[in-house]
């Protein structure tokens, strides 16, 4: 989104033609937050107050009805309003510019909150399947009526939460996972309505601890899923369907000049927001600018890496810009630090330290 932009430009640290070194971003302004419209947070916070909303409600019904399944279910729709919220969290914080302290903004909140979300849920996991086998062995009584309202109102709640998704953009990634966390929950209300008519047709009390361990298996999913996505990233993980291998291989064989590609690192900022380093020893005779951009145009159209550091391995290329004819005798070592020299937001360049 516009409003995200950060507002600096790596796209060339070398200034004028002698582009010969290192650079950063891809060419422009970096975009480090999801493209989002305010129709879409709007959708996604409204849904996230139906979806809170109604989860306190069946969880307090749970408790009064004496249902485990209903509590189970309550817990299934928190992972909904985890989904929600982590969307909105990354709508909202997104637009956050970075500054001296966050250069990446405040993007990583919502992985932060995933993560501590997925422990929550788990433990929830937990504590339910300890009190459906006790529940199996001594059963308790379970009020049908109400249990059947709530988790009839807890179906209408979420059919209307996934129609209110629909209305939103449904490219958009955040949209799309949260309508399939709605969409398993309607089936978590599916399966409390038909404890609830089992119990009043046969009395048979077993069923809801039964049925509540399958809506925990749901949860346990998707919490394993949050939990594991989540850490990766903290760890600074390679993001997934990116193979370092096969990307240093595609760099290396397919931008011309480029003898060699090294130390990669390819890491998440957030959420879909990969980015990657590198160091590259090119040909001689090769121009520099023109082979880091390759570099990143590839990185972005095969990849989907959209920030990107790529750097010229001056030690192991032994100076190609020394013998590059556009630089005159003695001007390569000139060109190597124009090249890492930083623009600041004015356009004014800013010489690294020891820059001559």
């Amino acid at each position: 989104m516009a409003e995200a932009d950060m507002p600096h430009d790596h796209s060339g640290h070398g200034h004028g033609t002698q582009d010969c070194g290192h650079d950063h971003g891809g060419g422009g302004h970096h975009h480090h937050a999801p493209d989002v419209t305010p129709r879409n947070e709007r959708v996604i916070l409204v849904a996230l107050a139906l979806t809170f909303g109604f989860m306190l409600v069946e969880l307090v019904g749970g408790l009064i009805a004496g249902s485990l399944a209903l509590v189970a279910d309550a817990g299934h729709m928190l992972t909904d309003a985890a989904a929600l919220g982590l969307a909105w969290a990354g709508f909202h914080f997104g637009r956050r510019g970075g500054d001296a302290r966050r250069t990446f903004g405040y993007m990583r909140l919502e992985i932060l909150a995933g993560f501590v979300n997925a422990l929550t849920l788990i433990v929830l996991v937990i504590w339910i399947a300890v009190e459906a086998v006790a529940r199996l062995i001594t059963p308790d009584p379970v009020l049908a009526g109400p249990m059947f309202v709530i988790a009839t109102l807890g179906l209408v709640v979420n059919a209307g939460v996934f129609l209110m998704l629909r209305q939103g953009d449904r490219d958009h990634v955040n949209i799309r996972g949260a309508m399939l966390h709605v969409l398993s929950d309607m089936l978590g209300s599916v399966a409390a309505i038909l404890a609830a008519v089992v119990i009043a047709l046969t009395g048979w009390t077993p069923i809801d601890p039964i049925l509540s361990v399958l809506l925990s298996a749901l949860i346990l999913r998707s919490a394993w899923s949050l939990l594991k996505s989540s850490l990766n990233i903290l760890m600074e993980g390679t993001p997934k369907g990116v193979d370092v291998g096969e990307l240093r291989v595609a760099v290396r064989d397919s931008v011309e000049g480029v003898l060699d590609v090294h130390h990669v690192h390819v890491w998440s900022i957030t959420s879909g927001r990969p980015a990657a380093t590198m160091e590259v020893q090119i040909a001689a005779g090769t121009d520099p600018g023109g082979a880091v951009r390759a570099i990143k145009t590839k990185l972005s159209v095969d990849f989907g890496i959209e920030h990107s550091t790529v750097e010229i391995d001056w030690d192991r290329l032994g100076g190609a810009c020394a013998l590059d004819p556009r630089f005159g005798p003695g001007d390569a070592a000139d060109a190597h630090d124009r090249a890492d020299e930083h623009t600041d937001d004015d356009g004014a360049a800013a010489p690294r330290a020891g820059a001559r």
